[in-house]
């Protein structure tokens, strides 16, 4: 699992970087996730996913369940320090 200091120390993806390509949603609804995007991301069949409707754009967001939690989990630990360095603060 890589950790908030990790992914401090990256340079964040260029826009190029996080682009894929371009899919068409079939009758029944499915999507085919590129290739070279699955690769990239880690996908594997039978992996679950999040799928989010972006609460501002018309559009939608797919996580790994993992990769989600794992990021959710980086947020609990940051919240936990945030809140013992205000503790400090008070006293």
């Amino acid at each position: 699992m890589k950790s908030m200091k990790d992914m401090q120390d990256r340079k964040p993806p260029s826009v190029e970087d996080c682009f894929y390509g371009t899919s068409t949603i079939g009758e029944r609804g499915q999507v085919v996730i590129p290739a070279e995007a699955r690769a990239a991301l880690g996908m594997n069949p039978g992996d679950k996913v999040l799928i989010m409707r972006d609460p501002v754009k018309d559009g939608i967001m797919m996580f790994k369940i993992d990769a989600a939690r794992d990021f959710l989990e980086d947020l609990r630990r940051i919240l936990e320090h945030a809140e013992k360095d205000m503790e400090g603060e008070d006293r």
